[in-house]
């Protein structure tokens, strides 16, 4: 039982660590995951998880921080059974909201571990049952466990650990993500992710007399009832589906993906930051000298943009996309993106705003 109990140690400290980095490392991406739980639980639950809203972001930093410090001191074995009270509470709320999202297929991805590594619902919480089952072996091994640094040691590793947590997490969310595992990432060809990169093959779950059987060519019984189809390597499927920007005159994605353009995102317009249009005004100006395209990408209407531009005096043909594509592709509202026949070559925070010879430097000539 020693043995089993320390690596029920191990392996649960360096998951709670792994997972709350990866989430820290994107805190806007991490929010933006609790928006849509808190958005599914207010229709399905309580109306009153819609408060919870304009916390996301707080929430997304605290937890994530909270998971690395709790591994950390689970590692250290510092106050054991309260760190490992706190992991099991932690992880039977989580149990609760990957549970939900499989059982009534609400959030199809939780969100475990960001953009690092896609979990479906099931997947989720099958890890979380697992954890679960490590956590109490640990509550009731804990004496093979025993405190190998003093309780002041541990004590100041621990706060020390809460603060970088917490500065990294805020860094992050005022520039952008250290490390970019979304399918806009600097370096990655938009048209290319568009197109699958093997044929999709399906299954089809079919009905009959109440019991469900699969099948990878439709059946010629008619006294099946077709039930649902689902692809069997959905991994070769295309990694961008939903990249699409128009105006009142048409489709104009091909345009955006051919030639030098710089796009600025404006997600959401009542909650864009100001401050930093002076940066990026003046980069539209040089970079239309430069025969770089300016573009603005936004979700909002065109009578709420055009009373917005005119206040921030954005000078730039503006086009549509949809809200959920522009906080993929970026974590600032707003910020800028460089493509080149449809490949980023740079994306910059509203807080970190490029000069032009920098933009001129990671372009082709």
């Amino acid at each position: 039982m020693k043995y089993i109990s320390k690596f029920c140690w191990l392996f649960v400290g360096v998951l709670f660590i792994f997972s709350g980095l990866i989430k820290i490392n994107d805190p806007v991406g991490t929010a933006i995951k609790l928006e849509e739980y808190f958005e599914v639980f207010s229709s399905d639950i309580a109306p009153f998880f819609l408060m919870f809203k304009p916390l996301a972001l707080f929430l997304s930093i605290f937890l994530s921080a909270l998971e690395i410090v709790l591994g950390v001191a689970l590692l250290l074995r510092w106050k054991l059974k309260s760190v490992l009270t706190a992991l099991l509470a932690m992880t039977v709320f989580f149990t609760f909201l990957t549970f939900y999202s499989a059982y009534f297929n609400k959030v199809t991805d939780c969100g475990c571990f960001g953009d690092a590594i896609k979990l479906t619902p099931w997947e989720s919480f099958t890890k979380d049952i697992v954890l679960l089952v490590m956590i109490v072996i640990l509550l009731l091994t804990r004496r093979h466990l025993q405190p190998f640094i003093a309780q002041k040691t541990g004590a100041a590793i621990t706060a020390l650990t809460a603060i970088l947590a917490v500065v990294v997490g805020w860094y992050a969310y005022e520039h952008l993500p250290y490390i970019d595992f979304r399918a806009y990432k600097i370096g990655n060809h938009i048209p290319t992710l568009m197109k699958a990169s093997a044929p999709l093959r399906y299954k089809y779950v079919m009905v009959k007399d109440g019991n469900e059987q699969e099948f990878e060519e439709y059946p010629t019984d008619t006294t099946y009832k077709f039930k649902e189809m689902i692809a069997i390597n959905p991994e070769d499927g295309p990694k961008i589906t939903e990249f699409n920007v128009w105006n009142d005159e048409g489709d104009f994605t091909q345009e955006v993906l051919t030639g030098k353009k710089l796009l600025i995102i404006v997600q959401n317009v009542p909650k864009a930051n100001r401050d930093n249009f002076a940066e990026i005004n003046k980069l539209v100006a040089d970079a239309e000298k430069q025969g770089i395209k300016p573009i603005v990408l936004t979700s909002a209407s065109s009578q709420e943009f055009e009373a917005f531009r005119h206040e921030v005096n954005l000078a730039a043909p503006y086009f549509f996309g949809d809200g959920t594509l522009l906080k993929t592709m970026m974590r600032s509202n707003p910020g800028t993106i460089l493509m080149q026949d449809g490949t980023v070559k740079g994306m910059w925070h509203h807080n970190d705003t490029p000069e032009i010879a920098e933009v001129n430097q990671l372009l082709v000539k």
